[in-house]
């Protein structure tokens, strides 16, 4: 008799079992796949991603480059002050202000326009602070330039690079910003701190060639006063390197491009390319980039103010 009350309730167990495991398999397939339709396929990454049913303000973005620390050190991050920050950012805007002779402010038109973003951290090797000295002891005076890239790879693959730690400098590699293929924009290292977005390059402008050495081990690069944005490459052109062209990005990564430099007073003669700024050769991005469409739509979110 109790062996087969036993027999009954181990199938009732089982079955229980079954009947469980089948709900919590149907549920996680729902939001998983709610997951992917959604375009938040970032878990790999823990991106933070905006609220849809309950919007917040993106992330405050001052594209204006503030040097605070002295002579660097070989990968030494210090975290820089609050107060030191603030207290660097108004010369940063004059000194943008005198290339110009004038400042910029949004339009009607960058208000109505919100793209979507994400915040995805890099890892700390990976990016570092603003010198105000150079690897000889030097003032670094240079304007801050808005650097363009291209990920050649997915966002997702880009941003888990990121936030990969590297003890390798030659390794350590980020940007400060990332627009995917539908316009979101991912946050990735504070605008205030210097993201390793070149290695050896220079900026040659108005005052000729600029470029700073803050690493004795490594060349000299513009990362220290740059801002560097890149967009995320259309699928026939990753893992095509060398080829110069392809399909070329899509309209809202430009409208989130435009908007998101809209912000910054960096003048457009500041507003580079990697394949400008790289002297090693292997650089050519961002491929098949329309400087003529990016720029009327940069000039339609902001607008020049006599100084």
């Amino acid at each position: 008799m109790f062996s087969s009350w036993g027999k009954r309730l181990i199938v009732i167990y089982l079955t229980l079992a079954a009947f469980i495991f089948v709900i919590w398999t149907g549920t996680t397939r729902v939001q998983s796949n709610s997951f992917v339709a959604n375009n938040a396929n970032w878990s790999p990454a823990q991106i933070k991603l905006q609220s849809e049913t309950n919007p917040v303000v993106p992330p405050q973005t001052k594209i204006i480059p503030t040097p605070g620390s002295k002579t660097p050190t070989v990968k030494t991050t210090p975290t820089a002050k609050p107060h030191q920050q603030t207290k660097s950012q108004p010369k940063q805007v004059k000194q943008t202000q005198a290339i110009s002779g004038k400042v910029f402010q949004t339009t009607q038109a960058f208000k109505k326009y919100t793209p979507k973003y994400a915040i995805a951290l890099a890892n700390s090797n990976n990016y570092g602070e603003r010198y105000s000295q150079d690897a000889n002891g030097l003032p670094v005076t240079n304007q801050p330039i808005i650097v363009i890239h291209e990920t050649a790879s997915t966002a997702s693959s880009a941003i888990n690079t990121f936030r990969t730690p590297h003890t390798d400098d030659n390794k350590q590699v980020s940007y400060h910003a990332l627009i995917t293929l539908d316009g979101m924009i991912i946050y990735i290292v504070p605008p205030d701190k210097r993201a390793y977005g070149a290695g050896n390059s220079i900026f040659v402008g108005q005052f000729g060639a600029e470029t700073v050495k803050t690493n004795p081990n490594l060349p000299a690069s513009v990362n220290n006063f740059a801002y560097h944005v890149s967009l995320e490459t259309p699928r026939d052109g990753i893992g095509n390197n060398h080829q110069r062209t392809h399909s070329g990005y899509r309209d809202q990564q430009y409208k989130s491009l435009a908007w998101l430099l809209a912000q910054s007073q960096v003048p457009e003669n500041r507003i580079t390319t990697h394949r400008a700024v790289d002297r090693s050769g292997q650089r050519i991005d961002p491929r098949s980039f329309d400087f003529n469409k990016f720029f009327n739509l940069l000039r339609y979110y902001r607008q020049p103010v006599l100084n």
